[in-house]
């Protein structure tokens, strides 16, 4: 395939940027709402919702096959992991720093490459693997808020502890969708996932959702339900499939390492003060690891 013109490229950076912004989003509106509900049925709500918008997508644009509802066991897989990380997230959000989650989330592509080495025997360049190990140490450095007794003494707040459990499901879930998918266009997928996930968490916060009184909750949690639908799922699954046309794995990955930085200034808009200056030390460490992943090799978006 011959490489991507510039200007196709360059429209894949801008749709990362955009992507890593929104779902720094979700951390920083998500805390105002995480106490208000139940976290499975929160999760329960949004996959529920999430699920008609790009089910509606999938029947506009991708006719689905009979071949593409063969093994629905494999979306059940894929349903219950994504329900596991946004369950958990929304646990850990209640107590966590919306910063110090987002450094534990940019954690993911580390595990994420274990997960692919053991599922997919993937292998990791030595400048992919220095980078996700600059962007890990950037990561943990900001989680400890940059004390270095803190980190020796292993002092991690329970929302970041409850929230990595999350991120282990996600870095999982990366490399089982390409383990599973068998040819299933992207939409078609995506939404036998999000039909699974809405399935898992109906069950699983059952009791949950009836002790929920909805029509008494604020209008501030269906904006952040709106925002978290549309903007950190829709539109976000929107551009990274756009993105992944146009770049490499490596760098549509590398813009993990944005969010926090994201985060900052979307706590800053919302009236928070900035962190100490020992936290953003590892946000540019962090910032370093996009560079090196983004910098990663000349290869075509489909390397």
């Amino acid at each position: 395939m011959t490489p991507s013109r510039p200007s196709t490229t360059w429209a894949g950076h801008v749709a990362m940027l955009a992507f890593s912004a929104l779902i720094a989003g979700s951390f920083s509106l998500g805390v105002l709402v995480a106490p208000m509900a139940d976290p499975a049925a929160l999760s329960a709500v949004r996959f529920v919702l999430a699920a008609g918008v790009i089910g509606a997508a999938a029947l506009a644009t991708t006719p689905v096959r009979r071949s593409d509802l063969s093994a629905p066991w494999r979306y059940l897989v894929l349903g219950l992991l994504l329900s596991i990380y946004f369950v958990l997230m929304f646990e850990g959000l209640k107590t966590a720093d919306p910063v110090s989650a987002a450094a534990v989330l940019t954690l993911t592509p580390a595990m994420a490459a274990g997960f692919g080495r053991l599922l997919l025997r993937q292998q990791l360049s030595g400048r992919i693997a220095a980078a996700l190990a600059i962007g890990a140490l950037g990561a943990l450095w900001v989680i400890f808020r940059g004390d270095p007794q803190a980190a020796l003494r292993f002092e991690i707040g329970p929302g970041e502890a409850i929230y990595f459990l999350g991120c282990v499901a996600h870095a999982a879930y990366t490399p089982m969708v390409r383990r599973l998918n068998r040819g299933e266009p992207a939409l078609t997928f995506t939404f036998g996932t999000l039909l699974a996930g809405s399935g898992v968490l109906l069950l699983w916060g059952l009791a949950a959702i009836r002790q929920t009184d909805w029509t008494a909750l604020p209008a501030l949690f269906w904006f952040v339900m709106g925002y978290l639908v549309i903007c950190a799922t829709a539109m976000s699954f929107v551009l990274l499939q756009f993105a992944s046309l146009r770049l490499p794995a490596s760098k549509v990955m590398a813009y993990t390492y944005l969010v926090p930085s994201w985060v900052i200034l979307w706590q800053m808009a919302l009236g928070a003060a900035h962190p100490p200056m020992t936290v953003i030390v590892g946000v540019c460490l962090t910032a370093i690891a996009l560079f090196m992943l983004l910098e990663n090799g000349r290869e075509s978006p489909t390397a």
